[in-house]
């Protein structure tokens, strides 16, 4: 049984997620904002950089041996044998359109996966977070998943132009409820009992990486497409574990 979560390492991710992901709102619905496309498509403003620039500059100082990597700035090696993992804005897009569901996402990966990891949503002063064997907390309650069945339960994810075909026929022929509060955001509403599950059919490592121990210690699960426990597949399902294996089945039609 891997050991707990340092809680003096966890309060350190859950401010450091609240310090950076405030650093955002003075950009936010601001008129000067600007937007840059990146080499791969997606959308970054000043307000990204600069919160994953906190986040750099405060490990450097405080946990100088670890290793970090981020969405804008890529990888930093480290020698503690620790990881630390930030998607400063998750939801950029919702971001730049003055949409309040944008997210900060944090945790950090010891040797045994990930031991610690935070979602804030800045603009809606609500974070939660989980430590492993800490239990989840939303606010300083603690976060429960919902034990909702597979009928009528409630299914979000970011958007639907960006799902395969089949599966995307799948879960709109389910007797389940769709909506599209997504990003982190779903991750949170899952993780408190405000839906079911959250899919994203892609994700990088960032955007996944506190999912695992959120869900767990939330009473939920967290696997790949493929059913498997992992963050770095490439995509994602956040459920609340009663749900789950049904929609691994819509998501995977024929197999």
């Amino acid at each position: 049984m891997p050991p707990p979560c340092d809680p003096t390492l966890l309060d350190d991710a859950v401010a450091l997620a609240r310090a950076a992901g405030d650093l955002t709102l003075p950009w936010f619905r601001s008129a000067t904002l600007g937007v840059e496309t990146k080499a791969d498509g997606t959308p970054v403003t000043a307000a990204d950089r600069a919160a994953e620039a906190h986040v750099r500059t405060w490990l450097a100082e405080h946990h100088p041996d670890d290793a970090i990597l981020g969405e804008e700035e890529g990888e930093s090696p480290g020698t503690s044998g620790r990881r630390w993992i930030v998607d400063p804005i998750d939801g950029t897009k919702a971001f730049t359109r003055g949409v309040p569901l944008f997210t900060t996402l944090l945790a950090v990966e010891d040797e045994h996966g990930i031991v610690a990891g935070v979602i804030h949503v800045p603009a809606l002063q609500e974070t939660v977070w989980a430590g492993r064997g800490r239990g989840c907390w939303c606010n300083g309650e603690p976060a429960r998943v919902s034990d909702h069945a597979y009928r009528g339960a409630c299914l979000t994810t970011s958007g639907f132009d960006y799902w395969p075909e089949a599966p995307l026929r799948a879960v709109h022929e389910a007797p389940i409820l769709m909506r599209t509060w997504g990003d982190g955001y779903g991750y949170v509403l899952v993780a408190t009992g405000r839906a079911e599950a959250m899919v994203d059919p892609i994700a990088a490592p960032y955007d996944l990486a506190p999912m695992p121990v959120i869900l767990a210690e939330a009473g939920g699960r967290f696997t790949d497409w493929a059913g498997a426990e992992r963050f770095d597949g490439g995509n994602g399902l956040a459920s609340n574990g009663a749900v789950h294996d049904d929609v691994l089945a819509l998501l995977n039609p024929g197999s």
